[in-house]
């Protein structure tokens, strides 16, 4: 193996666990509903692909996933899609006023929310709430 094909595979290894940490899982009926009842933490984040808000926090979100890899490894995250199921069953069972909310459940349990906030140690209290909650 030459050293190119060598630096070149090197990369793509090393790359790969990232690129897998950002896919999103959409929400689609019954999903998050499946995982609360099975009593998962779980992380809602009620998004949409127009909203500033939405990707001031998904910027902070994937930069805390980066740094704490147990959040991956221990919280589901599932992105609602807010145009599609804004005014859904979900959204209605847990009072969601609008996109660019992020909450934080374990099982039926509410561990917090944050509505339209972007602040980097508000989010990454809520995410060490929800961490703490499922190695509980």
């Amino acid at each position: 193996m030459n050293r190119r094909t060598l630096l070149i595979s090197a990369a793509a290894l090393t790359l790969a666990p990232a690129a897998h940490a950002s896919e999103r899982v959409f929400y689609t009926p019954g999903l998050a509903e499946a995982a609360l009842e099975a009593g998962e933490t779980v992380v809602l984040d009620f998004w949409t692909d127009w909203c500033s808000t939405c990707a001031a926090q998904q910027r902070v979100l994937a930069a805390l996933k980066a740094e704490t890899p147990d959040y991956e490894a221990h919280l589901r995250f599932i992105t609602v899609d807010w145009d599609q199921h804004g005014r859904g069953a979900l959204s209605q069972a847990l009072a969601i006023p609008r996109r660019s909310t992020l909450v934080a459940l374990k099982g039926r349990q509410e561990l917090g929310r944050i509505v339209a906030g972007t602040a980097r140690d508000d989010i990454a209290a809520l995410l060490d709430r929800a961490l703490l909650a499922a190695r509980t």
